[in-house]
């Protein structure tokens, strides 16, 4: 059996990804396109994507969550809960600054994120569903303003 590049590029990419990518690093700053495991590389570009969505959505749910108890338990607020805010404001913000076209797609998805976050904060606090609201009562702007706080 002859030696296939393509064979060892998937073996390399199946065994050790870490090295898989410096490799295909180094084969495209060489130019050697014959060398690169496109496939795979598609693969993983593609998948890239979906993650930033993937953590753009959970970030927009966690401060969901939170805005929600912050505002329907404000005798049980913590520290913690305006924390976890602030730090998923930022990590949003930071997603965004990297990849503005995500802004679009969280405004697309916003109503999804708050109907997951609903039920989670149902699920935390205990309080009966119609305690909170079936549609968000917050703007996709006032949820990334470091500034909003929902009053009770």
């Amino acid at each position: 059996m002859a030696f296939s590049p393509k064979a060892a590029q998937n073996s390399l990419y199946e065994t050790d990804y870490w090295q898989w990518l410096n490799q295909t690093a180094v084969d495209l700053q060489n130019r050697d396109f014959a060398a690169v495991d496109w496939e795979n590389l598609i693969e993983e570009i593609q998948d890239m994507g979906k993650h930033e969505r993937r953590s753009a959505k959970s970030n927009l749910i966690v401060i969901l969550v939170h805005l929600l108890k912050w505002q329907f338990q404000p005798d049980s607020r913590t520290g913690s809960w305006g924390g976890s805010i602030v730090e998923h404001r930022d990590r949003v913000s930071d997603i965004l600054a990297d990849s503005p076209s995500l802004q679009r797609f969280l405004a697309e998805n916003s109503s999804d994120c708050y109907q997951s976050a609903r039920k989670q904060a149902i699920a935390e606090t205990g309080l009966p569903s119609d305690q909170f609201p079936s549609q968000c009562p917050y703007s996709l702007a006032e949820v990334l303003d470091e500034d909003f706080w929902p009053e009770a």
